[in-house]
């Protein structure tokens, strides 16, 4: 097998973006990933996806995607959350509380508008 060049790891990638979870047209069109490494978990992060679960089946919203990732690597800013709206900039929030993950829901994830008071960093970890 051949070793794979920078070119086909972009088009692999372009592929994939393509196929996105995300879109206008598919089923999601927000996803919310909680921040659950061990760090996150002993902060708060199960009552942040409490929350969120509770909020999605309470407002009976169908087109949200909650998932869970391992540490994002700002130990001392957990819990934290990446809120993900199809063609717009993802917004990593942290230093969650049950109270702030539901103004989040409200603003942000229904609203489409970011709550910047919470947030730490808007975009992508991908620098290629």
């Amino acid at each position: 097998m051949p070793k794979l060049t920078l070119d086909d790891l972009k088009k692999i990638r372009e592929r994939v973006q393509s196929q996105s979870l995300l879109s206008e047209e598919g089923p999601y069109k927000v996803k919310v990933t909680v921040h659950m490494g061990t760090c996150g978990i002993a902060a708060g992060a199960r009552k942040v996806m409490e929350t969120l679960m509770n909020e999605v089946e309470e407002k009976n919203v169908q087109n949200v995607f909650l998932t869970t990732s391992g540490c994002a690597g700002l130990c001392s800013l957990e819990p934290m959350a990446t809120v993900e709206i199809a063609d717009s900039i993802p917004i990593k929030y942290a230093e969650l509380t049950p109270e702030k993950t539901k103004e989040i829901f409200e603003r942000h994830v229904l609203g489409q508008e970011p709550v910047l008071e919470y947030a730490i960093a808007a975009g992508s970890e991908r620098s290629i």
